[in-house]
């Protein structure tokens, strides 16, 4: 049986398409995936992400810990500073991607995703033996919803009263709102500008309401949150991180600070560097309408040198474009072809960002 959100009446009452997604039914779709995507692109979008998971580590040991467990350098953050990385396995495969949030001297909020909550947990708690930490899964508290869009700042000060429009990217801030003590962060997982906001289940509902009764934001599911997540690049724990794809052969090595003391998988992030790694994840742009779907083979010369993990007809390019895992020797620039059932399909091997960020500086 899967979970739902707080939010699910609301998803089934806007007739919405409801699929599992990592342990949760949660809406696909609502209108179309174009006109939601073009939505968050051109005005603003809300989406329910009230499945991501939340935990908050706590203790003297805080932030040695989150060191230990986390390839990005949180020492000495400053107050309310977000970090994304990942947490690895000694051998540099990824457990999961994160973001940490520093919200006291002692205290980080980390954000995890929803297929990953159980094995997170109790990798982070198995870890938390040599600390004073204090480890506490917050998941089933929190519900989450994300604002989206170049209108997204207007939206969220004018229709929910939350002021927000200080924050700079990547920081976040608590609110007391009727009693509870609200989060509101400012990263976005769709390359525009955009905002997150934490609370009980009673306090995002009400938001989700205020919001649509506004109407000046559209409802999203996530089949327009992964198009729009995909042209700029951003990976997918599952697609472009897993088990058996590391930091290095993600090309994220930029959030995995070598130069701090030990963190899990620093090692093996260190052999790979230096070695070099036998596939890295490559963007390849379709010369054609075909659409590349997830584990589509990619071949060079008739020889398979990798497969796709994520694939789309791109909505705000018009284009067929896919990032694939592909053998590391394989160059921006080479000709390659993607085998789209019977058919093989010409494409050239380009950068993993098929459309430029818009974040607020």
């Amino acid at each position: 049986m899967n979970k739902r959100t707080c939010l699910y009446e609301r998803h089934e009452q806007l007739g919405a398409t409801i699929q599992p997604f990592g342990g949760f039914d949660m809406p696909i779709l609502y209108s179309s995936i174009i006109d939601e995507h073009n939505a968050v692109r051109q005005h603003c979008g809300v989406f329910d992400v009230s499945h991501m998971g939340e935990v908050v580590v706590t203790g003297r040991d805080a932030e040695r810990y989150v060191n230990h467990i986390f390839t990005n350098d949180v020492t000495d953050a400053p107050l309310h500073q977000i970090y994304y990385g990942m947490m690895l396995y000694p051998d540099g495969g990824t457990v999961d991607d994160l973001l940490v949030y520093k919200m006291g001297e002692q205290e980080f909020f980390i954000v995890i995703n929803a297929a990953n909550i159980d094995k997170d947990v109790a990798w982070m708690t198995e870890q938390a033996k040599e600390f004073y930490v204090k480890v506490d899964n917050r998941s089933d508290y929190y519900a989450q919803l994300a604002v989206q869009g170049p209108e997204a700042e207007q939206v969220m000060e004018e229709v929910l009263g939350l002021p927000c429009k200080e924050l700079v990217f990547y920081t976040a801030k608590t609110l007391p709102v009727n009693g509870e003590e609200v989060i509101v962060s400012r990263t976005g997982y769709t390359g525009e500008d955009g905002f997150e906001i934490y609370g009980s289940h009673e306090f995002i509902v009400a938001q989700w309401d205020k919001l649509l009764a506004s109407g000046r934001v559209k409802p999203c599911g996530l089949g327009c949150r992964d198009t729009l997540r995909f042209e700029v690049g951003l990976p997918l724990y599952g697609d472009e991180l897993s088990e058996t794809i590391s930091p290095v052969m993600a090309g994220l090595g930029i959030f995995c600070k070598l130069d701090k003391p030990e963190f899990i998988g620093k090692e093996a992030l260190v052999k790979q560097k230096a070695e070099g790694v036998a596939r890295k994840l490559r963007g390849i742009e379709i010369e054609d309408r075909a659409v590349p779907r997830h584990g589509y083979v990619v071949l060079k010369d008739g020889k398979e040198v990798g497969e796709v993990t994520t694939g789309y007809r791109l909505i705000s390019v018009e284009k067929s474009c896919a990032v694939a895992l592909v053998d590391a020797d394989i160059q921006l620039g080479d000709k390659v072809e993607i085998q789209i059932r019977k058919k093989f399909f010409p494409g050239t091997v380009v950068k993993k960002k098929f459309y430029e960020k818009h974040y607020k500086k």
